[in-house]
């Protein structure tokens, strides 16, 4: 019996590498630390900036699988909320995390395990399914993100709805798209490596 976090229907990190407690937990430490590095970046996007952050997200569960990604989002989580300056422009602490948009990053936690599960069963390997699945998770995030943002800051869900998720429904869009297409290549260039060993 295997201690490994790995899933039984190997997703892409289990097709790279070898299966071990060890490979799991450093796969969950640079989950979380890819998480980190994403966080800080920012493209000016119509009608406003869009981080890395949820690209992030999609990747590590898609790449990982559901239990692996859940942990590593987690793991990301609690290091921001401990003091680690790895959230968006380089903020920190439970402040952040209890704050209004804390509910975001719980989100990442369930949208990790959501798309992990999906890539499970082999949704990001093609395009079109790949596109819903991060789709999917994208909008795991909206629904823990958007009732934390209303009750934090006592809002109506109209005002909640115009300033938690009208400005990033563009870059969500642009950022499954991204993530669909980086998972499809990948496993294209994994499939490639397989086929010139035989």
């Amino acid at each position: 019996m295997s201690l490994s976090l790995a899933p039984s229907r190997p997703v892409l990190a289990d097709r790279v590498l070898p299966r071990s407690v060890a490979t799991d937990a450093a796969l969950v430490v640079g989950g979380a630390a890819l998480t980190a590095a994403l966080a800080q970046l920012a493209v000016p996007l119509w009608p406003v900036p869009v981080t890395g952050q949820t690209l992030a997200v999609l990747l590590v569960g898609a790449s990982l699988g559901a239990t692996r990604g859940a942990v590593s989002m987690a793991l990301y989580a609690l290091a921001g909320a401990l003091g680690a300056p790895i959230f968006s422009d380089h903020t920190a602490g439970t402040a952040v995390l209890l704050g209004p948009t804390g509910g975001y990053i719980v989100g990442f936690v369930l949208a990790a395990a959501f798309t992990g599960w999906l890539a499970q069963h082999r949704w990001e390997r093609g395009l079109a399914r790949g596109l819903l699945a991060f789709v999917g998770g994208s909008v795991v995030v909206f629904l823990v993100g958007l009732p934390w943002l209303k009750v934090a800051l006592d809002l109506t869900w109209l005002q909640t709805l115009q300033g938690g998720l009208v400005p990033f429904v563009v870059g969500g869009l642009v950022k499954a798209a991204l993530a669909a297409l980086l998972l499809r290549g990948a496993w294209a260039l994994v499939d490639r490596a397989d086929a010139l060993k035989r």
